[in-house]
């Protein structure tokens, strides 16, 4: 038996496990210690942080799919202010490491909230969250990667040296582009991918199902597709710059967290699974260590260790 088989590094931030909830699936944290013990997890993303607080978007925001989930919540959140003097201390006392996650409409909204999480001591790390589909604008710096660079650049001179992971879309031209420029600007991670723009319609009214219109598709249905995109993220740029990766897409089930591992993904985010049963990232973790204990290694040895086709078995 391994001493230590789940334990992993994640820029630079020891976990006790790979197991992350992803942001906006436990709220400011505190919540999903009252279904199950934060200790679950190796880490919990907060919910995402604007300077100013939001409503977000009006009912209907979050649907059923038949492969997964819809939602077009719109950064809802409480604002900076009262995230740091009144969620923050709660999510703090969380036997977990905690990730800030940081949200907004232009590169001077994005600083505002980074510098502030840069000398919050309860987070380890921050998430930009470069990629959101649910609002108007949200997806503004993930589609080119010059101005995702000038957004990463400015965030780091204000944020300082606390790790940074960069939350980008799944539907991306240029992968690898689009990584390096964030990396090269100063990210410590990715974290691939978040939800894939997707439109539902009541058939017999003809109007969107979601009060936006558009949202974000999430659940099952993408999982295959952001495997193999974390794949190619780590075989053409991730690997050889030892950049970690947070795999985020459709897992339910330990099988499929560790399809991330080998595909080479260090961290597993779990989202739509964390509504449909809360206590998944005990069972996950469960699952993940009787699998290390059967292939003789430790997580950390198995990520990214695919058997190419080809290679000999």
């Amino acid at each position: 038996m391994m001493d230590d088989p789940l334990g992993i590094e994640l820029a630079g931030v020891r976990l006790r496990n790979p197991v992350i909830a992803a942001a906006g699936t436990c709220g400011y944290g505190a919540e999903f210690d009252r279904v199950l013990p934060a200790s679950a997890l190796g880490a919990i993303t907060l919910k995402s942080i604007t300077p100013e607080a939001r409503d977000g978007n009006q009912p209907w925001r979050i649907l059923d799919a038949k492969a997964g989930m819809l939602n077009a919540i719109g950064l809802a959140n409480c604002g900076l202010e009262a995230f740091l003097h009144e969620k923050l201390p709660a999510a703090a006392a969380l036997d977990t490491v905690l990730i800030g996650s940081i949200a907004g409409h232009s590169v001077e909204e994005y600083c505002t909230v980074a510098k502030a999480f840069g000398t919050a001591e309860a987070l380890s790390m921050v998430e930009v969250n470069a990629s959101c589909p649910n609002t108007s604008d949200g997806r503004q710096f993930s589609a080119d990667p010059s101005a995702l660079g000038e957004l990463i650049e400015r965030i780091r001179r204000v944020l300082g040296p606390k790790p940074m992971l960069v939350k980008l879309p799944p539907d991306m031209a240029d992968p690898v582009g689009m990584c390096s420029a964030a990396v090269d600007a100063g990210a410590s991670g990715l974290t691939l991918s978040n939800t894939w723009p997707a439109l539902a319609i009541d058939v017999e009214s003809r109007k969107p199902r979601l009060s936006r219109g558009t949202g974000g598709f999430s659940g099952p249905g993408i999982h295959p597709m952001v495997v193999k995109l974390v794949r190619e993220v780590f075989v053409n740029f991730a690997r050889d710059r030892r950049v970690p990766i947070v795999g985020l897409g459709g897992v339910l089930d330990w099988e499929d967290a560790a399809e991330f591992v080998l595909a080479g993904a260090t961290g597993i985010g779990l989202g739509t699974a964390l509504f449909v049963d809360p206590a998944l990232a005990r069972k996950c973790a469960k699952g993940l260590q009787k699998w290390t204990n059967r292939q003789g290694q430790p997580l950390h040895a198995l990520i990214g260790a695919m058997d190419e086709p080809g290679d000999p078995a």
